[in-house]
Formats: C-alpha cells, structure tokens, sequence
C-alpha cells in the first residue's frame, strides 16, 4: 500500500509542478530520441544491409580499380591504383582456369537519359557494358526475355536488358520485349528485363541498361574508363580461395614482382557492407554523445525541480512525518517521483526516437524496425538518471526535522 501511496504522491507533485515537469520531460525526451533514433536507424540500415547490399553476389567479388570502387575506410594507405585496361580484363577471363564465372563489365555514364517515343526516363540511368556471364556475377535474375549471349558481345549488336523502373518509365504495364528504345541517340533493341532488384543507398539496381560491353566501349566511350572483372564462384567457402588465385593471375598479367605492392583492389560484397557500418559506427558514438550531454543537463534540471518541491513541501513533509511517517518512506516517496517524470520523458523519447530513426533508415535503404534491445535500454537509463537526480533531494526531505517543518512558513 506504501508503493501505491507514493506512486500517487508522485503524480500528485507532478501535477502541481505541470510547467517545470513539461520542460525537464523534453529535455530527457530530446536525449533519448537521439539515442534512440540514430540506434534504430543503425540497426535498420544494418539490417538491410545483407538483404539489400547486391550490385554484387554474395559469392562474388570485383577485380578492379580502386578509385572506381566503393570504399569508406580511414586506413587504406596512399598507394597508385591503375585503370584496368579492357586487353587486361580479357586476358584474366581468358587465362582464368578455375571452376567460376568471370565477367568483364564496365560502367559507362550514371546520368543516361533512355527515351521510347515521347517517354523518357529521368538522367539517372546507369548504362552498364557486360558480357554473358553479368548477371550470374552480379546476383541479378531475369524476368522476362534472355540474357546478353556471347554473340552479341562478339558481334557488337545493338541490343539491350532494362530493369524495372526503366521498363515503367517507358512503357508501364506494356511489354517491353523487342521493343526499341533509344539511349543517347542509339537505337538499342530489348530483348531481356530484370527482376526487381532494389539497391542499398539507392544504387540504381533497377536503373540499369546493360548491354554488350563491346557495344558500350564503341557508342558510349568515356574516359579514363576502367573496367571491372567479376568473378562468381559455386559456394562461399571457396571465396578466399578463388579470390587468391585472381589476385595472383593478374599480378602475373600486370607482371608485378613478388616484392611489389598490387596497383589494383579486390572488393568483397560484405567488405563494403564492413566499411559501411565502420563509419556508421562513428555516428553512433556522436548519437552517444549528444544524449549523454543532454541527459546530463536533464538530470541537473530535475534535481533542481525536485530540491525547490522539497522546499515548497516542507510543512506537507514535517505534517506526514508527525503523524507517523518513517524517513525512508519520504525517501522513496521524492526517489519515485524523479523516476516517475524520468520515465514520462523517456517513453516520449522512444516514441520519437524509433519514428525518426526509421524515417532516416527508410530514406537510405533501411528497413522498418521496432529495437526492443534499445528501449530497454532507455528505460533502464532513464531510472538511472532518475535515481542520480532523486536521490540527493529524496535524502534532504527524509532528514528533516518534523518541528522545524511545522514552524516553516
């Protein structure tokens, strides 16, 4: 019954003290939502990092250059990566003589603008130079049409595979199959549609036209152009391996020397998701930060609340205090009303926390997610604050002296 008596002593001051309870219950609310918001936005985009993350296969990597690639990392060391040339590329698929697929591609513009009559997509489609083997090495599943075939590299036909948005853009519920597009004033035939692929970070994994890279190199050429070589191998378990072997074949074709550092960068799907998470970690830390500054001024805030109601209450503590009230009950009774308004202010907090966090995951690829590890979390630091806040006011009030508080004007 004591319990319920303070609990309701508690909500009983809170109400008398609506304003100043209003002000420190944002302040708490501001720092868990930080907390909370850029944790759930972390977790979310992790999250969807491995679902996600495939302009890569998950048992493939890339042979390429480095300043073409995608990487976050502080520590690389300063070293100069050379262009992979498209006689270097074919000579690795060539020579390569393990069981994988290997594919030479190339990436020839971001900014493409493809056209069907007076349709036209938006000048952010990717155009893509590919061989057959593209889309065993880049994860990508074809859902109407066929593949790009060796002969239409080795003849250099004009011929084209879209993906979904590109396809909607152009032609919406329409077949799309041996219809003609055109593409920076080339008239290229489709002949193959891909499934529906997404992108971690928008990458444009359903703006793509991929066609024969020997059609790329001689109507879209650009320069400085590096290409990338692709190798997909049967099962992940053989990933190191194969990715040994390739780095070894194409020192041989860069004829390196055994003492010579590699002028070019194998990259891993999960390497890049790695470095991603590296510098997402550093937010983190910043999220930390400012919640821990915030909750800090939040606390000194309450205590400052809780030690004016101690000495606007004073007559009402010496009063219970004379009629039988023990100094740990009065203790328990100001120690629960700080976590009470500490706890108001963090549910606030999570509530607004996981609203933004998923607004930001959302907008960069991430997923839906309610952390449930994370509202613990926050509860449990909320009591924290609360008891850190309470528990000097709490003791002042238990230790006065009942007389002295009947005589308090």
């Amino acid at each position: 019954m004591t319990i319920y008596q303070n609990f309701k002593e508690a909500f009983t001051s809170i109400k008398g003290n609506i304003t100043r309870t209003i002000i420190t219950c944002l302040i708490i609310s501001f720092g868990i939502m930080a907390l909370v918001g850029i944790l759930t936005a972390i977790d979310g985009i992790e999250s969807s990092l491995v679902k996600n993350f495939s302009f890569m296969g998950s048992n493939s990597f890339n042979i390429q250059n480095r300043s073409s690639g995608f990487s976050l990392s502080r520590k690389n060391k300063r070293t100069f990566f050379e262009n992979i040339t498209y006689k270097e590329a074919e000579e690795f698929k060539n020579r390569f003589a393990e069981d994988a697929e290997v594919s030479v591609n190339s990436s020839n513009s971001w900014t493409a603008i493809a056209k069907n009559g007076n349709k036209k997509t938006n000048p952010n489609s990717n155009i893509i130079g590919a061989d057959e083997s593209y889309l065993a090495v880049a994860g990508y599943d074809l859902a109407e049409g066929r593949n790009l075939t060796m002969a239409d590299v080795e003849r250099n036909v004009n011929v084209v595979m879209i993906g979904q948005e590109i396809k909607e853009s152009l032609f919406g519920a329409e077949n799309c199959i041996n219809k003609d597009i055109k593409v920076g004033g080339v008239k290229l035939r489709v002949v193959g549609l891909f499934a529906s692929k997404g992108g971690a970070f928008d990458f444009g994994g359903d703006r793509i036209i991929l066609m024969p890279v020997t059609l790329a190199r001689d109507k879209f050429p650009k320069d400085n152009l590096s290409y990338n070589i692709g190798v997909s191998v049967p099962s992940i378990a053989n990933l190191d391996a194969m990715s040994g072997y390739s780095e070894n074949l194409f020192r041989q074709i860069r004829r390196l020397k055994v003492k010579e550092e590699i002028n070019f960068s194998i990259v891993k799907s999960d390497s890049i998701a790695a470095s991603l998470m590296e510098n997402l970690n550093v937010i983190l830390l910043g999220a930390v930060y400012i919640a821990a500054i915030t909750l800090m001024g939040a606390a000194i805030a309450l205590m400052n609340i809780m030690l004016v109601s101690v000495t606007e209450r004073t007559k009402e503590i010496g009063t219970r205090k004379a009629i039988g009230a023990r100094s740990k009950t009065v203790l328990n009774q100001f120690v629960i009303e700080a976590i009470v308004i500490c706890q108001i202010g963090g549910l606030g907090g999570v509530i607004l926390g996981i609203t933004m966090g998923n607004l930001i995951s959302s907008m960069i690829g991430g997923s839906f997610i309610i952390p449930w590890n994370w509202i613990g979390l926050a509860l449990v630091v909320c009591t924290v604050v609360g008891l850190g806040a309470g528990i000097w006011p709490a003791y002042k009030a238990s230790r006065i002296n009942p007389i002295e508080a009947l005589r308090h004007e």
